[in-house]
C-alpha cells in the first residue's frame, strides 16, 4: 500500500468532522508509506468541500457533483470510490465508522477483495505496513490488525484523531461518471436532525441521561443546558430510549452509537456493560448518581454522589459564570 484514500461524508457544504480527522491522519500515514493522500467527495457541494479538504493535507481531492449520488442510496458512492481505488493501486481506504461508512466500506471490500477493520481507534505504519488498532468483544480486548490484501479498508471511529488544517497545497480533480451503471435503491425522503444540534458521534463533550433522570423533560432542560454550556451534545442510555424519553439517535452503547468524546458526563446512568461498550474510550468520564455503588463508578474518573437535579443545574451555572468571566 502507498496511497491513503479518504471517503468524505458531508452535509450542507460542510464535511463531517470525522472526515477532517481522517484526512489529517491520512496525511501522516501516506507520508510514512511514501504515497499520496486522496479524498473522494461526491454529490451536491462536492467541489467546495473538496477544496476545503485540501487544507487538511489532501494531495488530490476527487470530486463529482453527480445527481445520482443524492438520488440513490450507496451504490453510486461505491462505484466512484472503487474507480479511485483501482486507479491508485494498492491503498488504504478510510471510511467513517458511521451507518453510511460501514455500508459503503463493506460493499467496497467485497468488490476489491479487501480486508476490512471496523471501529478503528488508531492507525499506524509499522515496518512499511498499516496496522489498525480496534477494540473487540465489546471493548474487553484491544487488537492490532494488519492486512494480507492489496487493499485495506479502515472504518474509523469519530473523535479518534485530531483534525488539523492549514494551507492548501493539492488539487481538485473531476471524476468521470462510471459508465453503464443503473441504480435501484432510490432515496425517497431524508430525515434531518434539528438545526444547530451536534450529533453524539461528532461531539467533543457528551452529556448523557439514563433511567435515573426520571422522564423526558430533563433531556430538554437540565441536560441540554449543561451540554449547551459545554458546547456538546445530549446522549442517552438504552433504558431512557426504550422508555420513549428521547430518540434512538441519542443512544450510546452496544445497540446505539460508539463515541470517543474528550469529556463524557453520565447523569443517572448505572453503567451496565452494554453502555460501557459505547463510551469507554472517552477521555474523561464523570458520573453523577444518587447511588455510590453503581457499576459506572468502577471506571469513571469522577463519581459525584447526590441529587442530579441539584448538581447538574449548579454545574451549568458555574460553567456559564466561568465562561462569562473568561
Amino acid at each position: 500500500m502507498k496511497d491513503v484514500i479518504v471517503y468524505v461524508e458531508h452535509d450542507g457544504g460542510r464535511p463531517r468532522r470525522v472526515s477532517l480527522e481522517s484526512a489529517t491522519k491520512a496525511k501522516e500515514l501516506a507520508a510514512a508509506l511514501g504515497g499520496k493522500t486522496r479524498a473522494v467527495v461526491l454529490g451536491k457541494d462536492a467541489r467546495a468541500v473538496g477544496a476545503e479538504m485540501l487544507t487538511y493535507g489532501v494531495d488530490v481531492a476527487h470530486v463529482a457533483e453527480d445527481a445520482d449520488v443524492d438520488a440513490f442510496a450507496i451504490d453510486p458512492q461505491v462505484d466512484y470510490l472503487e474507480a479511485v481505488a483501482r486507479e491508485a493501486g494498492p491503498a488504504l481506504i478510510v471510511v467513517p465508522y458511521t451507518m453510511i461508512g460501514r455500508d459503503l466500506g463493506s460493499r467496497l471490500g467485497a468488490r476489491l477483495g479487501a480486508g476490512m477493520t471496523a471501529d478503528v481507534t488508531d492507525l499506524k505504519v509499522e515496518g512499511g505496513r498499516v496496522a489498525c488498532v480496534s477494540p473487540k468483544l465489546g471493548g474487553l480486548t484491544i487488537t492490532t490488525c494488519g492486512y494480507l490484501t492489496d487493499y485495506g479498508i479502515a472504518a474509523v471511529r469519530p473523535n479518534a484523531f485530531k483534525a488539523s488544517g492549514g494551507q492548501a497545497g493539492g488539487e481538485v480533480v473531476e471524476l468521470a461518471k462510471p459508465a453503464g451503471k443503473s441504480y435501484a435503491m432510490k432515496v425517497e425522503d431524508v430525515v434531518v436532525e434539528a438545526a444547530g444540534e451536534v450529533g453524539v458521534e461528532e461531539a467533543s463533550v457528551v452529556v448523557s441521561g439514563g433511567r435515573g433522570v426520571g422522564g423526558p423533560e430533563p433531556f430538554k432542560t437540565i441536560l441540554k443546558d449543561l451540554a449547551d454550556a459545554l458546547g456538546g451534545a445530549v446522549g442517552a442510555s438504552r433504558a431512557a430510549v426504550d422508555a420513549g424519553w428521547v430518540t434512538h439517535s441519542h443512544q450510546v452503547g452496544q445497540t446505539g452509537k460508539t463515541i470517543s468524546p474528550s469529556l463524557y458526563i453520565a447523569v443517572g446512568i448505572s453503567g451496565a456493560i452494554q453502555h460501557k461498550v459505547g463510551m469507554r474510550t472517552a477521555g474523561t468520564i464523570v458520573a453523577i448518581n444518587k447511588d455510590g455503588s453503581v457499576p459506572i463508578g468502577e471506571f469513571a474518573d469522577l463519581l459525584v454522589v447526590g441529587d442530579l437535579f441539584q448538581i447538574v443545574p449548579e454545574l451549568t451555572n458555574h460553567i456559564k459564570s466561568g465562561a462569562h468571566h473568561a
